[in-house]
């Protein structure tokens, strides 16, 4: 396997750590805008395997360049660069994996009730031109989307007869010390997700989508995490379980608390959270972009970073001994570990090892697949075998 990735921040320099210690690849790039950042991560490693190049993502034409010779692209940056680097992917004739799927467009006249372009619909439009190619696109695998799908699949499989409902729940009791607001992740991708109208998903409805910061509820994480409130928020399992999984109601909650969700309010009534660039001067620049440069690089806040971070998949349903059942099924990192053992904050690297460990099943044939898949798509048990193998177990409640 010969690995392309595409992104050196955050999680993409945590993926490359985690992979670095695994055999199933002969040749890793990591690329990115800044030479340099990507240059950064390969000398942390001191590994023949790694390279660094430098790479518009952008561009599908210079990604399509870059990949040739790759079996995988994998898609290590924001999600505004999806297409352009599946594109590119495709063009290549490489095999593609992404954390983050394509941007939807909220519905143009009642975007707080009707569906408008949906999460990734971009690329499942695609999704007979790869089947026909024999070549997979395996979107939406890092930690949510992701695992929290595996465990979707799994539940469906191992422990229900019928679901009545999944629920994605994710919280953590994570503080950065000597910070009053310092996102753990990407701020423009928290700012997209966040402030755009969340979608559920309901047999017999199909999608719909509801208020940002709907329909809070307070769940009590496990490993000591405990009570968090959470609300509905734009994500990508809720597009992606329905497709594979029979359940009649899908959502996706982040326990933010109310100091954060005040934060986002207020970036979207000044306007902060656009996109579209404003002149400022003699220079153009589009407001997010401006807070996310304002704010600490996420890469950045391990050593300051206290606490667990938790993700998981909450089920209620029947289950195969006829009984009401209902679980929950997490993985939690704590920060701690994960500086001391990988030198990459918790929120950072539990998104990063699952993308790895997909490309390892994907080696070695535990996994496979034409077209353009979600990780329910495929079996469960393999991925969550080898996540325990890397040293990081999964549990349930």
């Amino acid at each position: 396997m010969r690995v392309l990735q595409i992104g050196a921040g955050g999680v993409g320099a945590a993926a490359a750590a985690i992979a670095a210690r695994r055999s199933f690849f002969s040749s890793w790039v990591v690329a990115d805008y800044s030479l340099s950042r990507a240059q950064s991560v390969v000398d942390a490693l001191d590994d023949p395997r790694f390279s660094a190049a430098r790479v518009d993502a952008s561009s599908s034409t210079e990604v399509r360049d870059l990949a040739a010779g790759a079996t995988h692209v994998f898609n290590a940056v924001d999600p505004r660069f999806v297409m352009s680097i599946f594109d590119g992917a495709f063009a290549a004739g490489a095999d593609y994996l992404d954390m983050a799927m394509s941007l939807s467009q909220p519905h143009p006249t009642s975007p707080y009730s009707s569906t408008g372009v949906l999460l990734g619909a971009a690329q499942f439009e695609t999704a007979t031109l790869w089947e026909e190619s024999g070549r997979l696109a395996l979107v939406g695998i890092g930690v949510e989307p992701g695992l929290s799908d595996v465990f979707a699949r799994y539940a469906a499989d191992e422990l229900f007869s019928s679901i009545d409902e999944i629920g994605v729940r994710d919280g953590s009791n994570l503080v950065v010390d000597g910070s009053s607001f310092a996102p753990s992740f990407s701020i423009w991708t928290t700012i997209e997700e966040c402030l755009n109208p969340p979608v559920v998903y309901e047999k017999g409805r199909g999608w719909f989508t509801t208020e940002p910061f709907s329909e809070p509820e307070v769940f009590d994480f496990p490993a000591g995490i405990g009570p968090v409130e959470c609300v509905n928020v734009e994500h990508e399992e809720v597009l992606l379980i329905p497709r594979w999984v029979d359940a009649g109601r899908v959502t996706f909650k982040y326990g933010l608390g109310a100091e954060f969700i005040s934060v986002l309010r207020t970036l979207h009534l000044l306007g902060l959270d656009s996109t579209v660039p404003v002149k400022v001067g003699d220079v153009s620049v589009a407001p997010r972009d401006v807070v996310a440069a304002c704010l600490p690089d996420p890469a950045t806040l391990g050593p300051r970073m206290r606490g667990k971070t938790c993700a998981g998949t909450w089920v209620k349903g029947t289950g195969l001994d006829g009984a009401p059942r209902e679980v929950y099924l997490y993985h939690v990192v704590d920060n701690e570990w994960s500086m001391r053992e990988y030198g990459h904050q918790a929120v950072v690297w539990q998104t990063a090892i699952n993308p790895v460990v997909a490309l390892e099943l994907l080696a070695g044939g535990g996994w496979s697949g034409v077209g353009v898949l979600g990780p329910e798509a495929l079996p469960p048990k393999p991925f969550l075998d080898l996540l325990t193998a890397y040293g990081s177990p999964w549990a349930m409640r």
